[in-house]
């Protein structure tokens, strides 16, 4: 069948053992079917990286071969919520699955706007775009963006590109934006555009909202617009008792993204992002005709197979599934640090977080289990992480602890 190989890094062996592709078909292309065995024998190990190689798209592809999807082009250019499009598009999908999303984060059905991003990179350009032309075209000035030095890279990438002024704020050893630095660093005489980390990159370290929303204020006379880069945590927060920490309602927010490949385990970047109605009502306006009416966002073609992915996954998943699983996730983890605590291998977590950064282990280790390497001098020098996702079970975990015993 066409795409079997594609199909098969789908199925999940559930342990670290070598896996072979099984009643795998040929390509007729011997560099393609080692590439893809290749893949497939190694996604088990991935430890480094905060991906879900125990995703829940068994069936999709030999549903969406099955009926021929496969040879028809389908584009979701243009708002989901307003299409007047006579472009083939999954439209449908998306609105179902953006209605199911969007009360975890503390949305209101009727009073927010959304779309199935290509990523949490995506999303976050959607975020810091859409609060800076909001804070504009309210007030008539360019806002200051502030995020903290351990954010992902994309925040500040994404600052450079729409010609933001930036400013890096100070985080402490942990990773957590400081509210005194903040503070120190503020411009209450324009418009203040924050982005708070929901997961820094390499430390799990997560900004905390409350301390600096008390900053913020102290300057009624500043106007703000909240962002969470919430990629790395958004996915399993909402499973667990700490759902607060990304509700709209109780953080006072205005957007927020998240990854679609990480937690939910879509099989290809792609991510959510949300914001209110207000906001998306204050955007600059493009009236294109062949679309629709509120052509406001920055993305124009997209893809209309994601949001099926993400609609099967909710079938095939849904809330009670990512429940058991961001438990068993914040479990794991715990069972990880107190191992490495056991044979004494310095390490560090942070609170609510599956990151565990630890003193790196040889190259050799490195490279089994494609650790995510970085360098702080704070806890010692080198450093690697490991990001305890569904496939990270107690087993592979039991493994890498002996690996680690016999390098002290």
């Amino acid at each position: 069948m066409k795409y079997r190989i594609i199909a098969a890094t789908a199925i999940i062996a559930g342990t670290l053992a070598a896996c072979t592709v099984n009643n795998g078909k040929s390509s007729g292309y011997e560099e393609l079917d080692r590439w893809a065995e290749e893949m497939v024998q190694k996604h088990l190990n991935q430890l480094g990286y905060p991906v879900n190689q125990n995703s829940h798209l068994e069936g999709f592809y030999e549903w969406y071969i099955a009926n021929g999807l496969d040879r028809t082009v389908m584009n979701n250019a243009g708002n989901p919520f307003d299409s007047t499009s006579s472009l083939l598009s999954s439209h449908k999908f998306e609105r179902e699955v953006l209605k199911f999303f969007a009360p975890l984060y503390g949305f209101e059905k009727d009073k927010f706007w959304g779309m199935v991003s290509s990523s949490g990179t995506d999303g976050n350009n959607h975020g810091i775009y859409f609060g800076a032309n909001y804070l504009y075209n309210t007030t008539g000035k360019k806002p200051v963006m502030y995020v903290s030095d351990e954010a992902h890279y994309s925040n500040m990438r994404l600052a450079d590109l729409q010609n933001l002024d930036l400013k890096l704020i100070k985080s402490d050893d942990m990773g957590r934006m400081i509210p005194e630095e903040l503070e120190k660093d503020l411009d209450p005489s324009r418009p203040c555009l924050i982005v708070y980390a929901m997961g820094s990159t390499f430390k799990g370290a997560i900004d905390d909202q409350k301390a600096l929303n008390a900053v913020l204020a102290k300057h009624p006379e500043m106007p703000v617009y909240r962002h969470v880069d919430a990629a790395l945590f958004g996915g399993y927060l909402p499973f667990t008792e700490y759902a607060g920490m990304v509700d709209h309602n109780e953080l006072n927010f205005q957007s927020i993204a998240i990854s679609g490949h990480k937690f939910f385990g879509v099989d290809d970047p792609a991510g959510l992002f949300f914001t209110t109605k207000e906001v998306f009502d204050n955007q600059s306006k493009y009236d294109i005709p062949y679309l629709n009416r509120d052509m406001k966002m920055i993305s124009c073609s997209r893809s209309a197979i994601t949001p099926l992915k993400f609609w099967w996954l909710i079938q095939k998943a849904g809330y009670e599934t990512w429940k058991q699983e961001a438990g068993q996730m914040l479990e794991n983890t715990a069972y990880l640090k107190a191992e490495m605590d056991r044979i004494g291998w310095p390490c560090w977590v942070n609170e609510y977080s599956n990151t565990i950064f630890f003193r790196r282990p040889s190259k050799d280790t490195v490279k089994k289990y494609y650790l995510a390497c970085n360098n702080d001098d704070r806890f010692g020098g080198e450093l690697a992480h490991i990001v305890v996702m569904q496939h990270v079970t107690k087993e592979c975990i039991d493994e890498l602890i002996a690996v680690l015993e016999k390098e002290l």
